[in-house]
C-alpha cells in the first residue's frame, strides 16, 4: 500500500527514499512535487478550505500539473454528505478524466454504493468522518472496488493501527499529514508501519484461518 503525504518536499523524499512513500498535493497551494519519480496524487482541497474551491480554477490548476505517474485527482466533495457529494462530483468526473488523469470519487458518510456509476471513475477515495472510515462498509469498499477493476484509497491515516487496518482491508493507497511534523522521526515511524503491515497476514488468509 502506497502512503502519500502533503508534508514532504521533493528533496526530503530524495534523501529518505522508499518505494511506497509519495506526495498528496492539494489545490490551490501545492505547486511542487509532481515532477518526480515518487508516487503522487492531487486533492481538490474541499475538506481543508471549501470556500476557496472553484471547479474551473481547479481544472486550470490540474492542467498545469504533471499527468505521468499520477495515481489520481479527486473530484470535488461535500464533507459528511454522500448525496451532495454525488451531485457535486458527477459533472466533474469526465472533465478531470478529459485532462488525462485517473479520477477519484470521494466516498462520504452513509454512501449507497448502488447509486454509483462505477464506470465514471477510477478510484474510490474514502473521506468523511472518522466513524465512517472505521465502519464495516468502509472496510468492505476495497474488495468491491477491485471487483469493478477500480482502486481504493483511504484518507487521513495517521496512526499505525489505522495504517494496518487499511492495509489489511486491501486499500491500494492511503494518505496522512503526520509527516508534516517531526519529519525524520515520523518518517522512521511510518517506515515501521509499512514494514509491519507487509509482514502481517492478509485479512482473509484461508491457510492461517484453517
Amino acid at each position: 500500500m502506497i502512503y502519500l503525504s502533503g508534508g514532504l518536499s521533493p528533496s526530503y523524499v530524495d534523501r529518505y527514499p522508499h518505494p511506497r512513500l509519495g506526495y498528496m498535493l492539494t489545490f490551490p497551494k501545492a505547486s511542487r512535487g509532481d515532477r518526480t519519480s515518487r508516487p503522487f496524487a492531487f486533492d481538490n482541497g474541499c475538506f481543508a478550505n471549501p470556500t476557496a474551491y472553484d471547479d474551473d480554477k481547479y481544472l486550470a490548476w490540474l492542467d498545469r500539473r504533471e499527468r505521468s505517474g499520477c495515481l489520481f485527482a479527486t473530484a470535488p466533495d461535500v464533507v459528511g454528505d454522500w448525496r451532495a457529494t454525488l451531485a457535486r462530483a458527477t459533472p466533474m468526473l469526465a472533465r478531470i478524466r478529459a485532462l488525462g488523469y485517473p479520477v477519484a470519487f470521494v466516498a462520504q458518510d452513509g454512501l449507497d454504493v448502488t447509486a454509483l456509476d462505477w464506470n465514471a471513475f477510477d478510484v474510490i477515495f474514502v473521506g468523511g468522518s472518522t466513524a465512517y472510515k472505521l465502519s464495516e462498509s468502509a472496510y468492505a469498499l476495497p474488495a468491491l472496488a477491485h471487483s469493478y477493476d477500480k482502486r481504493a484509497h483511504m484518507g487521513r491515516v495517521n496512526s499505525r493501527i489505522r495504517y494496518r487496518a487499511a492495509y489489511a482491508a486491501g486499500y491500494d493507497s492511503a494518505d496522512g499529514k503526520m509527516l508534516a511534523y517531526g519529519r525524520r522521526v515520523n518518517w522512521l515511524r511510518a517506515a515501521g508501519w509499512i514494514a509491519d503491515a507487509e509482514r502481517q497476514a492478509p485479512l482473509f488468509d484461508a491457510e492461517r484461518v484453517a
